[in-house]
């Protein structure tokens, strides 16, 4: 785990890691983003992530649900953290989205959510399970991974299950409050704007948008762009009881 301390009194901020994420792969995003921010940044690698252990049983299609309702609340309890400030990435923007909707959070960034399943996605990440078999991309993985079949399997194989087409969670979005600042790519290989238009159109929070030139990938293709974006949201929202001007 990856704890950066902040200043005293202001909502702390937690990362989600994306689907082959890890602490490692966030790269130098936190670190730019404590910095720009102020703020204490928790950075985490989920079960068969990382250096983390494996998780306890096998992941199914729930698996999102069940990280946003069972795993998280109870690591934000650890942490001592009742409602802080959620940055997700890709499976953790959903992840996020999903306890937003179910538990107080203060704000809530989520870079290339995924929403709904899009025939796109599925098709990139069949593309991904290919390249694996390859090599190269296992070999990139076990720099970051204790078990990088582990973490490979685990994302690829739930998103390629027969029932995942069905995964759908924008009957949750209208629970969601708080302010939303929702970040993609423009030519995001997993997926399109209209994963973004259904936050919009659903969530009952004030929503910005900002719309980068990378793929999937904006902390790490646009970290600059990403950091100075979420800065400028937390800035600009009613957050820590007050206006931060």
């Amino acid at each position: 785990m990856l704890d950066i301390p902040g200043a005293t009194g202001r909502t702390p901020l937690v990362l989600l890691h994306e689907g082959l994420g890890s602490v490692g792969l966030w790269r130098g995003f936190p670190q730019q983003l404590a910095a720009a921010t102020g703020r204490r940044t928790v950075a985490f690698s989920r079960w068969g992530h990382g250096q983390s252990d494996p998780p306890p049983e096998p992941r199914t299609p729930s698996f999102m649900h069940e990280e946003a309702l069972e795993v998280l609340p109870e690591l934000l309890a650890e942490l001592g953290m009742r409602a802080p400030v959620l940055v997700g990435h890709s499976d953790g923007a959903s992840i996020a989205l999903i306890h937003a909707a179910h538990h107080p959070v203060e704000a809530l960034v989520a870079i290339a959510p995924h929403v709904f399943v899009e025939d796109v996605c599925l098709i990139e990440i069949r593309r991904a399970r290919d390249v694996y078999g390859q090599g190269a991309l296992r070999e990139r993985m076990a720099r970051h991974h204790r078990d990088p079949d582990a973490a490979f399997f685990g994302w690829n194989d739930v998103w390629l299950d027969p029932d995942f087409p069905q995964w759908d969670i924008t009957g949750q979005l209208d629970s969601i409050t708080c302010p939303l600042l929702l970040i993609q790519g423009e030519r995001d290989q997993y997926g399109t704007m209209a994963q973004l238009d259904a936050i919009e159109q659903r969530a009952h929070g004030p929503v910005r948008r900002v719309h980068l030139d990378c793929q999937h990938s904006p902390p790490t293709e646009r970290t600059e762009e990403t950091v100075e974006a979420v800065a400028e949201f937390l800035a600009g929202a009613a957050l820590d009881g007050r206006p931060n001007l």
